[in-house]
């Protein structure tokens, strides 16, 4: 699954891209929210050597991709999606400190949208989030999902319980509301 967007290109994580996926999955404040977090840099090592034995997306395992500026090609963030098998899928996304607030995380999701309601032909996909997290309540928002669900207390997350947060969109609301134009950056 390679992508590219106005701004960024998507493909597989690299040895050398260890260092800054370690630097910003481990900083708590954007792993906070988050269910993995590397305690090592060997463990992002690891992750990074796991994602790279997969072909494409399966249904069932994550699979993910590094989000890249195209005018440097550095690394900014990465980009995963879980299939399943009746045409649905779950995606999380993570952008560095350095890249939030520019719309990167927006055009991401344009792009990977544009890919599995076009080429996959998915039906739904579907986030989930931790409540407190204004910042990705947001932009779910932003883009089109709705909130279907809160479940209280539902997921235990370093050593808590935790809210989660469903948001979805359809196929055709992504349609209808690419057709009209929802802001989302030029994709080619």
């Amino acid at each position: 699954m390679q992508l590219s967007t106005e701004r960024l290109w998507f493909d597989g994580l690299r040895e050398s891209d260890a260092v800054v996926l370690f630097a910003y999955r481990a900083d708590p404040e954007v792993s906070r929210y988050q269910g993995w977090r590397p305690e090592t840099l060997d463990e992002a090592k690891g992750f990074i050597r796991n994602q790279s034995t997969l072909a494409g997306p399966a249904p069932g395992e994550w699979f993910q991709r590094a989000i890249r500026r195209i005018d440097d090609g550095s690394l900014i963030g990465d980009l995963g999606v879980c299939l399943s098998g009746d045409k649905q899928a779950e995606f999380g996304i993570t952008l560095a400190p350095s890249a939030q607030g520019m719309g990167f995380a927006r055009e991401a999701l344009g792009g990977l949208f544009r890919e599995l309601f076009g080429r996959l032909g998915v039906h739904r996909v579907h986030a989930s989030v931790d409540p407190r997290n204004a910042s990705s309540m947001a932009l779910l928002g932003a883009v089109g999902m709705r909130q279907e669900a809160h479940f209280r207390e539902s997921l235990r997350c370093r050593g808590e319980w935790v809210d989660d947060a469903v948001f979805a969109m359809l196929a055709r609301e992504w349609y209808e509301t690419h057709a009209k134009g929802a802001g989302f950056a030029a994709s080619r």
